[in-house]
């Protein structure tokens, strides 16, 4: 009896462990600024500490051609560390997995849609519909922390964080849509009026000084999640290229990504 007991036991915890395991594709491209190739590098060591801690695996690529619809299926979540897609079938293979209930998770420079610019806003599936915030309208300056209120306790890429979460330095984004009136999006964090002014400048509109500024979002429709930081400080400046600051440095801003990655993971 106490055989059969340690038996089924065994087969109930190698299948809860199997159920929670799953399986982590993250895309980048890693060559313009240097502060995203920064987080990039980061990323790519972190991660991978994180997936022997939590159970999941994680692969990375900067190989676009990967997007396929065969090789998305192969994985539960599909991370943008740093671009986009650019050809037209990466992203009606990346919008069918997203619609079929695939998961994703986007860091800051992935949201970066401007015209005219390098990345200029030409999918207005992924920016309008998907992401919600249309084209970037501006960034705060010098790369700065900032503090965020937390703006729905109940979802669970916020479950155990305090009231105000207290980030690495950043470049902040503002967007041309407003979130706020899009019932498709669900604001979790965004700006405390408690950062103002936020940023340094040497340029005015770079420092925030009020207004509301959103920095991670999902969206309703799909299973996704989007987080604007994903900008390390660089020495610029100096011309040195050092860097000043890391993303995976803060305790509670980890903790909101591993939520949310687990979230998407292990749910359908």
């Amino acid at each position: 009896m106490r055989k059969t007991f340690l038996f089924l036991l065994l087969l109930v915890i190698a299948g809860k462990s199997y159920a929670q395991h799953f399986r982590v594709l993250a895309f980048f491209t890693g060559k313009n600024d240097r502060a995203h190739v920064s987080f990039v590098q980061e990323a790519n060591r972190w991660f991978p500490e994180m997936g022997r801690k939590y159970g999941f695996s994680y692969d990375t690529t900067s190989d676009w051609s990967r997007m396929t619809t065969e090789t998305l299926s192969r994985y539960q979540v599909i991370l943008f560390l740093d671009t986009r897609p650019e050809l037209p079938v990466q992203r009606a293979a990346f919008e069918t997995y997203m619609k079929n209930g695939g998961a994703w998770m986007g860091f800051h420079f992935a949201a970066f849609a401007l015209t005219p610019s390098k990345y200029p806003q030409d999918w207005d599936w992924y920016h309008t519909t998907f992401l919600g915030s249309g084209e970037y309208k501006g960034n705060t300056w010098r790369p700065t922390s900032a503090r965020l209120k937390i703006e729905n306790h109940n979802h669970p890429a916020t479950q155990g964080l305090p009231g105000i979460v207290v980030t690495t330095p950043n470049e902040w984004y503002s967007w041309k849509n407003n979130l706020r009136q899009n019932p498709n999006i669900d604001v979790l964090l965004s700006v405390d009026p408690s950062s103002f002014p936020l940023g340094t400048g040497p340029k005015p509109h770079e420092i925030w000084h009020e207004g509301d500024y959103p920095v991670v979002w999902t969206n309703r429709k799909f299973r996704m999640l989007y987080l604007n930081m994903g900008h390390n400080d660089i020495d610029y400046e100096h011309g040195t290229n050092k860097e000043l600051s890391f993303t995976f440095a803060s305790e509670d801003q980890n903790k909101l990504i591993i939520n949310g990655l687990l979230w998407l993971g292990r749910t359908k």
